[in-house]
């Protein structure tokens, strides 16, 4: 079974790891990520765009889904 998780979310008690920061990258495009996937023991990170363009399929598969994205909200607002 899959675990989703966002920052307002369960994340701490799941044990996620760290919040991701500016250096953690797509790994599709290079942008920064905001998401991180867990499947099969690998770490995937994509940005909020590539995230939901695959989320559907990795949703399926993945140990634990990690979503930050609320954050790009946050930066608009600032």
């Amino acid at each position: 079974m899959s675990k989703i998780a966002t920052e307002h979310g369960a994340a701490e008690q799941q044990g996620t790891p760290h919040q991701l920061t500016a250096a953690d990258r797509c790994d599709a495009c290079g942008a920064q990520a905001y998401i991180r996937v867990v499947v099969n023991n690998s770490e995937l990170l994509f940005c909020a765009h590539h995230g939901r363009k695959h989320q559907e399929k990795l949703s399926a598969i993945a140990e634990s889904w990690h979503d930050e994205s609320s954050r790009l909200l946050e930066d608009q607002r600032s």
